[in-house]
């Protein structure tokens, strides 16, 4: 089956305000610049994210938190992401935090049909307990917190119960895709892609480099087509497009 779409317009269509959306990438890694951009021009809003982070530098999500479509983040780390902070604590956006390793499972889970896990990350804290701020008033007070969670013991040690992601929508972005839809990431952007696209029920990904099936060596997908619904190629410049969010030097060696 051919997934290719030619335009980003066509690639996002049918995301509708209020969707869901797992979205893949780490800082500026793997993000998936050019869907975004489509769904800002689009004009959705009240998105229900789920991401590690919400952008950086004013770009990835950072493009529609701006401009106030996210209703809510389901993620990992706030980071140097200031206007993220700002609205989280003036009340304009739920956040709901939760361990790096648990939203990675949480994903996976949710597309290999696993609808609850059990995992010791998070015993003893709010994240079991509940507690924790899902959304501030805007005066300093919290307004919504999470609830507790089931903690069960297995041989003497504790573990709290972590229920599935699934999203509408998933946004990713790999190095080489098929029209199949099997995809390719290279290094570092193979970090929470594969596993936002396995999460959504409509898996959109933009590829650098599109090939035609049987041009992927089938020990080579990181993930196979069955998981991706539409395929966008990027063009050249979009492709080649990769900013730096910390550039560092050393000095030469005398």
């Amino acid at each position: 089956m051919d997934k290719v779409v030619a335009t980003a317009a066509e690639a996002v269509e049918g995301m509708a305000d209020g969707a869901s959306l797992a979205v893949g990438g780490f800082g500026l890694s793997g993000v998936p610049n050019v869907l975004i951009q489509a769904l800002y021009e689009a004009g959705t809003g009240a998105l229900h994210v789920v991401s590690n982070n919400c952008g950086a530098m004013e770009s990835g999500l950072a493009v529609l938190l701006a401009a106030g479509r996210i209703a809510r983040v389901t993620g990992s780390y706030i980071g140097a992401n200031r206007e993220f902070a700002r609205q989280y604590l003036a009340g304009e956006v739920e956040v709901e935090m939760i361990p790096q390793g648990t939203l990675a499972e949480r994903l996976r889970a949710g597309g290999s049909g696993i609808p609850a896990f059990y995992t010791p990350a998070g015993v003893g804290t709010q994240v079991a307990d509940g507690g924790m701020p899902w959304r501030y008033d805007g005066r300093g007070g919290v307004a919504l917190a999470s609830p507790p969670k089931e903690v069960r013991d297995f041989e003497g040690t504790s573990y709290v119960l972590e229920h599935a992601i699934r999203t509408d929508f998933a946004l990713v972005r790999a190095a080489r895709g098929d029209r199949h839809g099997n995809l390719v990431f290279n290094k570092s952007a193979r970090n929470f892609n594969p596993l936002a696209a396995m999460a959504g029920r409509v898996t959109v990904a933009e590829v650098e480099e599109l090939v035609e099936p049987g041009g992927i060596d089938p020990d080579q997908v990181h993930l196979p087509g069955i998981f991706v619904q539409r395929v966008l190629p990027l063009t050249a410049a979009q492709a080649v497009e990769k900013r730096i969010e910390r550039r560092t030097t050393r000095g030469a060696r005398i």
